[in-house]
């Protein structure tokens, strides 16, 4: 009888085993699965112009949509865009939920540990933006110390800061516009933000807000810009870097980009 059981649970084990390797050989790869399914589900948060936001008739236009949109197509696939809270975007990633993050995000090594990232497709300085009538008061490190400076929640500006700005306080909201409006109000002293974005932010003021003659050292606030993916799917990261390889070297991302400046102009964002 012992013999009899002792063979049931070795035959238990095997089959068990057979079917975890079958299991794990035929699991399809996030590309795979992209291209049976016939869509691309890219997350963003649509609210950070000209990178990504939404035009007169709600859709999510910019130029990383555009670089969306082109990656979509060289899979040979329909795109779906979801937009979400930014500092959502990764975790979904991670998940599954979505197969790509495409919202300006700088590539760095501390989110590199969670999730990959493609090649870098821009570069962005970083500006302090303020209220017009301080805009040569916060000048220097020592002008900001204990003052409060702006960012989004869960970007690369709150890190900025915290290593830039040391004797300064950080203060975080989940949108820039409501961060545009603290500063107007005189509640925090500036907001750091990617060198369009503040553009935008500072066209659309009627003159309350500029950019402070305030310049980040170029080592630690020059940030390059890389689409997110699961960890693991090199398949579908080499997709996207040829994407990316293309639209730089013919310059049609460019062009998108010129566009997008344009509209938000357009749209007074």
């Amino acid at each position: 009888m012992k013999k009899i059981t002792k063979v049931l649970m070795i035959a238990v084990v095997l089959m068990a085993a057979t079917a975890a390797l079958f299991a794990s050989g035929t699991k399809e790869s996030a590309l795979e699965r992209i291209k049976t399914s016939g869509k691309l589900v890219v997350g963003t948060e649509a609210q950070y112009a000209p990178y990504e936001f939404r035009d007169a008739d709600n859709n999510i236009v910019g130029c990383d949509m555009f670089l969306a949109a082109e990656i979509a197509k060289g899979l040979g696939v329909d795109l779906e865009i979801v937009d979400m809270a930014f500092d959502g975007i990764n975790p979904a990633v991670q998940a599954g939920q979505v197969d790509l993050g495409i919202a300006a995000f700088t590539n760095t090594p501390e989110r590199a540990e969670v999730i990959d990232f493609s090649a870098i497709y821009e570069q962005s300085l970083q500006y302090l933006v303020v209220k017009t009538e301080n805009k040569d008061v916060y000048t220097t490190v020592e002008s900001l110390a204990g003052q409060k400076v702006g960012a989004q929640r869960g970007t690369i500006q709150s890190q900025l800061i915290r290593q830039a700005l040391p004797d300064s306080e950080l203060f975080e909201l989940a949108k820039y516009p409501e961060l545009a409006l603290e500063v107007q109000n005189g509640n925090i002293a500036g907001l750091v933000v990617d060198a369009a974005v503040g553009d935008s932010i500072v066209a659309s003021s009627d003159g309350k807000l500029a950019v402070a003659n305030f310049t980040f050292d170029a080592e630690v606030a020059n940030f390059g810009k890389s689409v997110v993916l699961q960890k693991g799917n090199d398949d579908l990261k080499a997709e996207v870097d040829k994407v990316i390889e293309r639209v730089l070297s013919d310059g049609s991302y460019q062009k998108a980009w010129d566009e997008a400046v344009a509209l938000q102009k357009e749209l007074g964002l």
